[in-house]
């Protein structure tokens, strides 16, 4: 399984796992709520999961090191502050509400349930060889660091 470690970028995650619930609310009957309602409440969702990506990507500069998910060894600080305060993964964090609120817009019981399947991809192949990539960079600042912070929230 290590083949698809830090193999495909998280984003391509994320757009396959939204097609496939546009494709399963294509399949399977939704919940009756009003369009206004459903796009309104997933706007709000999806707003909030975009601003914790762009505040993670902001503590990134600041920090002046890569983001790059799929080269975590060649990170040149450990990022503790901003968001990075309340979660080690932020970015995977914000990508999680834009599937909500996505799921929210289709309200579809399928469309929900690819969710989950989202954050277990992530966890298994990009967040834990990141941590590992950090651990052997970092040492005990980031088992400290994890020790104080939640991987997701």
């Amino acid at each position: 399984m290590r083949t698809l470690e830090l193999r495909i970028l998280p984003d391509v995650v994320l757009l396959v796992v939204a097609v496939g619930m546009w494709g399963a609310s294509l399949a399977v009957p939704s919940f009756s709520l009003p369009l206004a309602m459903r796009v309104s409440t997933g706007a709000i969702v999806v707003v909030i999961g975009l601003c914790i990506i762009q505040a993670a990507g902001f503590s990134f500069r600041q920090a002046r090191t890569t983001a790059d998910p799929t080269k975590p060894g060649s990170a040149s600080s450990l990022v503790v502050s901003g968001v990075y305060r309340f979660s080690r993964n932020p970015i995977y964090l914000g990508m999680t509400f834009v599937l909500l609120g996505w799921a929210v817009f289709f309200m579809n019981a399928l469309a929900f349930a690819l969710v989950p399947v989202f954050v277990a991809y992530i966890n298994r192949f990009q967040i834990v060889p990141e941590e590992r990539a950090l651990s052997a960079i970092f040492g005990t600042e980031y088992a400290s660091y994890q020790a104080r912070v939640r991987r997701w929230l």
